[in-house]
């Protein structure tokens, strides 16, 4: 055992060695390097956590996922997190627990109507679909480019159910008008936080007040394990029901590779199975195989320590650009934060208002043609993608904004791999732009 601690101790000295080795060869050239809106930032201390985990040879989730688990319900303040293979997969266990018969009367039928918005990504949008509920679509706001909570009593009919609709780009929606108006018609809430980890709303994280929040570690996000996200929830049914829907829809909870936790194996009654029937193998759910591995999750510790750093260089690259774009405020709408929120910044979106000379398209090609890159918000108005063709939802009111924001608007990064001289480009750049019209 100790020669294995000792080679164990040597491989890890090498990989450090080997990351610092290959550290610093790639430097920014403005106008020849080009400036990503987003993706992963690490150092040799992801890498020795990966290789430690590969030593072990535990293949699903382990004693790395247990510890990211626990650390990071602890830093959001949340009872439960639970690690799942992509902030996709969270959102549709997240919609699925509505669904469980776990909640008895409270749980969602199909039929029973979801709101939501059709400006985002689809994936907020999937899982009412996939779980045959109906989405009830309102327009978003300009400048905040979340949810318009002033139509929410307009949405509300008997058959509403829940609120399930994200912080955009990292922005907080209003949480207080949201909350309001579910705990008059007893609704669920649902927070989307894959684009707000470390967002904060009257100084309390986002993803800790709905009933159910989720997280994406996808490598445009706020921290990475390559593929992964997570569920978030403090209530303790919840949890047994998102814990099952996440691991095949079995009753059982033992973790991988642990047997008879709480007991009982043997000497229960399930449904029609007969008297004691291996708990390991009782299904109460039609659930899925959603976990993620432990190599996975040694990424995320390591990353999880850098988190605090993360939003604070999001934090700063955002205000820097706002700063410095805010002169040409005549023809673009600069993002700005929800009241009451302190935004961990996903992204710097941007609308050409339409007053403006040039257009979307313009200013899109000019900054990609010089290297740096430029995203939509998503989907646009997802109600338009050939996905959703003659689905059935409801639309309360016009989608003006959305449709705005489809045609209209661009986002550049804020990631903490955008350095001092990539914003200053950034900046040079739309100055240069700007300066034709």
């Amino acid at each position: 055992m100790k020669n294995d601690s000792k080679l164990r101790r040597k491989i890890l000295g090498d990989v450090k060695k080997f990351y610092l080795e290959q550290k610093g060869k790639d430097k920014f050239v403005p106008g020849k390097s080009r400036v990503p809106y987003a993706g992963r930032v690490f150092d040799e201390k992801e890498l020795v956590d990966l290789v430690d985990s590969s030593l072990d040879f535990w293949l699903t989730a382990g004693r790395y996922a247990q510890k990211l688990e626990k650390q990071l319900a602890d830093f959001l303040g949340v009872k439960h997190a639970l690690l799942v293979n992509s902030g996709s997969s969270a959102n549709l266990l997240a919609v699925s627990a509505l669904t469980s018969p776990l909640l008895k009367k409270k749980r969602l039928k199909p039929g029973d109507e979801v709101i939501t918005t059709a400006c985002g990504f689809p994936t907020t949008l999937n899982p009412i679909l996939q779980n045959q509920l109906k989405p009830v679509i309102l327009d978003i706001e300009l400048g905040t480019y979340n949810i318009d909570t002033t139509k929410l009593k307009q949405a509300i009919t008997k058959k509403t159910k829940a609120i399930f609709v994200a912080h955009t780009l990292g922005n907080p929606f209003n949480l207080d008008a949201v909350l309001k108006i579910a705990k008059k018609h007893d609704l669920f809430v649902i927070e989307d936080n894959c684009d707000a980890l470390g967002s904060k709303y009257k100084g309390q994280f986002t993803g800790t007040y709905g009933h159910i929040a989720t997280l994406s570690f996808y490598p445009a996000h706020h921290m990475t394990m390559g593929e992964g996200g997570a569920v978030l929830t403090s209530d303790p049914v919840l949890r047994r029901a998102l814990l099952s829907l996440r691991d095949w829809g079995r009753d059982c909870w033992c973790d991988p590779g642990k047997d008879d936790t709480c007991c009982n194996r043997f000497t229960q009654k399930f449904g029609e199975l007969p008297f004691g029937y291996d708990h390991k193998y009782v299904y109460s759910h039609i659930g899925y195989n959603l976990k993620v591995t432990d190599m996975q999750a040694a990424i995320g510790v390591a990353q999880l320590k850098k988190l605090n750093s993360f939003i604070k260089k999001r934090k700063d690259n955002f205000a820097f650009l706002h700063k410095n774009l805010k002169k040409f405020n005549k023809n673009l709408l600069l993002p700005e934060a929800t009241k009451h929120s302190n935004p961990s910044w996903f992204g710097f979106p941007i609308i050409v208002m339409p007053s403006a000379k040039f257009n979307r398209d313009d200013i899109v090609k000019f900054l990609e043609n010089n290297k740096i890159a430029t995203r939509m918000l998503f989907g646009g108005n997802l109600i338009k993608q050939p996905a959703y063709s003659g689905i059935k939802m409801k639309v309360v009111g016009e989608l003006k904004n959305t449709n705005l924001v489809m045609n209209n608007l661009f986002w550049i990064g804020v990631y903490p791999g955008i350095g001092s001289k990539q914003r200053a480009y950034m900046v040079d750049k739309m100055n240069e732009f700007m300066d034709k019209w």
